[in-house]
């Protein structure tokens, strides 16, 4: 008996009703190394599909009660995405007809009887081989997935300081605008900025002001508590906040937290003469999406600059985004 590639797959399912069929097949089969269940009825083979998973299965197109057309195109309802069990049937007719509807039910090749052992030793190489590219081309499509996946999460990340980047900031502003607007919600932005820090990173070098932004953007981030809240870098030393669902009220608590938490940071900043250490600033807006958000947000910002630093401002809105 021709050898058979032994490959990934040794488990075959048998179907047929007539007991000389399957004890022919069997024996060939299992002389070859192969793990072999056999099922003399349609119901059995289903049974046997879904609790065995056999990596080949040759069914015989002709039985009583359900006959192979139906197993076949049961088996293939019963996959989920990304599953395939090559199926090839067991038939002694050889009508265009008969071809046509064995593979309209999800068969993939035919055996014609009586079964010719090399033919049967060729034919399930054939699926083996075709199971395994197949697989094969699976894993590196779910890899590929992965890959773009992970290069779409890092386009849309700051470089130096890993939080959201100006696109993310973009998109997901967009859609939260969309979002409040359907709902009739308040939408809030926040722009903070860190104060005097051309003075810093002059002076303590591009290095250490690296770190200090990594330090105010990981703090930012430390202060928000909801999963649709994004910090972003915005450009520079400045760091914008989107704050769906929020008043301006509930916008100017966040942003003294804000504040608050990279006050409490200590970074040393001999530079900046009224504090000593690190500070931001921070212009907060609130709108039902609809009038402009980015502008009074901007403009608050500018607010608290002239005013001293270190603080917060709120600003009127404008007429669009």
């Amino acid at each position: 008996m021709p050898e058979f590639d032994r490959l990934n797959s040794d488990l075959v399912l048998i179907v047929d009703d007539i007991p000389e069929n399957l004890s022919v097949l069997h024996d060939a089969l299992d002389e070859a190394g192969y793990t072999v269940l056999v099922a003399t009825n349609g119901e059995t083979a289903l049974q046997r599909a879904r609790h065995s998973l056999p990596d080949v299965i040759l069914l015989d197109a002709m039985m009583p009660g359900m006959d192979g057309f139906e197993v076949a195109r049961r088996i293939r309802q019963l996959e989920t995405a990304g599953e395939w069990t090559p199926i090839i049937f067991l038939t002694a007719r050889t009508s265009d007809a008969d071809l046509e509807k064995g593979i309209a039910v999800g068969g993939d090749d035919y055996l014609i009887k009586p079964v010719s052992e090399t033919v049967l030793a060729a034919k399930v190489r054939a699926m083996q081989r075709i199971a395994q590219m197949r697989y094969s081309l699976l894993v590196l499509t779910r890899k590929l997935d992965e890959a773009n996946q992970e290069l779409t999460r890092l386009s849309s990340l700051d470089g130096l300081t890993a939080i959201a980047n100006r696109r993310q900031f973009d998109e997901t502003l967009l859609r939260e605008w969309r979002r409040g607007s359907r709902q009739g919600r308040p939408l809030a932005l926040l722009l903070a900025d860190v104060d005097l820090f051309k003075q810093f990173n002059d002076g303590y070098g591009h290095q250490v002001g690296d770190e200090c932004l990594k330090a105010v953007a990981r703090t930012l981030t430390s202060v928000l508590r909801r999963p649709a809240d994004l910090v972003a870098r915005y450009g520079g030393e400045e760091f914008a906040v989107i704050l769906p669902d929020t008043d301006i009220t509930g916008a100017l608590l966040v942003a003294e937290g804000m504040r608050s938490a990279v006050e409490k940071l200590g970074i040393t900043h001999r530079f900046a003469s009224s504090t000593g250490h690190v500070t931001i600033s921070i212009g907060a807006a609130a709108v039902i999406p609809g009038r402009g958000v980015i502008k009074a947000a901007d403009d608050a910002l500018y607010q608290a600059k002239q005013g001293g630093r270190n603080r917060i401002a709120a600003s009127a809105v404008g007429a669009s985004m």
